[in-house]
């Protein structure tokens, strides 16, 4: 379960978030209740979440229940979180990672 400062995203709510021009970056953890290391990610997408508010923006897509977007990104592992800025993707990280090494992709393209 995301905290409050993590967006949960659907097919409907996918597009216009990532494309929202002027919020900063949005990092998109595709990930699935059954996967072990998704859960592992969770907190650290929490913590991530509160550090850079304001900054940019964490959001979550279950890959169970939003297949056509997974296939729309070639998602063939989970975890993979994907950073998008003004509708584009601008890196890409297949596996588990640290708060300090996502922390530092997402400062790279911060507004």
């Amino acid at each position: 379960m995301a905290s409050q400062d993590v967006l949960t995203l659907d097919a409907k709510s996918f597009e216009e978030e990532i494309s929202r021009k002027g919020s900063g970056p949005i990092l998109v953890d595709f990930w699935a209740e059954w996967c072990g290391p998704c859960r592992l990610m969770a907190p650290i997408l929490d913590k991530v979440a509160v550090r850079l508010k304001g900054r940019a923006r964490i959001g979550k897509v279950d890959v169970d229940e939003n297949q056509a977007l997974a296939a729309k990104f070639g998602i063939m592992s989970i975890p993979t979180m994907i950073l998008f800025k003004d509708g584009q993707v601008m890196e890409q990280v297949v596996g588990t990672t640290s708060e300090e090494s996502l922390a530092k992709m997402i400062d790279r393209h911060a507004v």
